[in-house]
């Protein structure tokens, strides 16, 4: 008999005007919710990791949207669209990598150019955004339930970075299928990776497995490897930021790592995404824009600096992994095995014919 399914997370809401994020830094110590009323506040939040994810990044983008039509009403400003196209490109610009964020903005601006005056602006744009709220959580469940079904019952599975409610809209990608595979009695645990330097893993996929109920063991990136070996794991399960036409994938710092490490080891890979995740636009991974982040997230922990005076640091915030190395694509609208260009072509048909 299948247990319920766990899922008591959601980041993000949107009342009476204000947008309110929990506030990612701040886990797991302190759960604090940031209330925003401004574009360029939210523009600022999603590049200071307030909130992130790519899902998550693109429906907080929206709202900032939203928060960018009520300044132009409000200010009565005479050429609404053009305040409104400003906060738009300082939205894009927060952060480079996550393809979501400019399918969310692209779907927005589609919805502004219906409307003739900031009233119906504000009025159209929540309605857009809160659509896409929902529509991200749904599809995560039907992702989950998706990707359930590959895992064979019996042993753990091991994922990066936090791909859960924390990421998205709510319920979430990678974590999603792992919430599912676990109320569906498919795994015994979860090992997570401490995902460094934010620490994502340990912060806030151990916190929200917690949560939930379900059991986790947090393990440093170095560790994976004998992991892997020890047979106690069978998938490796994660998410993605943006996927080439070709099935190549970039996600958090250290994916391409414990793809080779899977590969080896006779462990199958697993990436979760939404198709809003697919950039058809962009060939292969050589093509995905990848964000370098501060050194002093390397060389610092928590304020205090932990490097040698006099060190560098090297700080992408992404790797790519080809497609060769990646078993099961599951999307909201089917599993793709063995991804490739043929393969991510034949899906965008299907979707574009129902």
């Amino acid at each position: 008999m299948n247990a319920p399914l766990p899922d008591s997370i959601r980041p993000i809401r949107f009342e009476d005007g204000t947008l309110f994020l929990l506030d990612q830094r701040r886990l797991p110590q302190a759960q604090l919710e940031n209330a925003y009323r401004g574009a360029a506040e939210v523009a600022t939040a999603i590049r200071d990791m307030v909130v992130r994810g790519a899902p998550a990044i693109g429906i907080t983008a929206a709202f900032g949207v939203v928060l960018a039509c009520q300044e132009a009403r409000d200010q009565g400003v005479p050429h609404w669209r053009t305040a409104v196209d400003v906060a738009l490109d300082r939205l894009a610009a927060s952060r480079p990598t996550a393809v979501n964020l400019f399918w969310a903005l692209d779907r927005m601006r589609a919805v502004l150019d219906r409307c003739t005056g900031a009233d119906e602006a504000v009025t159209a744009s929540l309605a857009a955004a809160h659509r896409m709220l929902a529509d991200d959580i749904e599809a995560n469940r039907r992702m989950g339930a998706a990707g359930a079904e590959l895992i064979e019952s019996g042993r753990a599975v091991l994922t990066h970075c936090n791909t859960g409610s924390l990421a998205t809209g709510g319920f979430g990608t990678a974590l999603g299928v792992i919430r599912s595979a676990w109320a569906k009695g498919r795994i015994q645990g979860v090992f997570a990776d401490e995902t460094r330097p934010w620490l994502q893993g340990a912060r806030l996929t151990a916190w929200e497995l917690v949560q939930d109920g379900i059991p986790v063991q947090l393990l440093c990136e170095g560790a994976a490897a004998s992991l892997l070996r020890s047979g106690k794991v069978s998938w490796v399960v994660v998410g993605a930021d943006r996927i080439a036409a070709n099935g190549d994938t970039a996600n958090k710092i250290g994916t391409y790592g414990l793809a080779i490490l899977a590969r080896e080891h006779g462990v199958r890979f697993m990436v979760a995404a939404p198709v809003s995740t697919i950039d058809y636009e962009t060939p292969d991974g050589a093509g995905i824009p990848i964000e370098m982040r501060p050194p002093s997230e390397v060389l610092d922990l928590a304020g205090q600096r932990v490097a040698a005076e006099g060190a560098g640091g090297w700080n992408p915030a992404f790797d790519v992994t080809p497609a060769r190395l990646i078993d099961a694509l599951v999307t909201e609208h089917g599993v793709v095995m063995h991804p490739d260009r043929q393969a991510l072509a034949a899906l965008r048909a299907r979707i574009e014919t129902r």
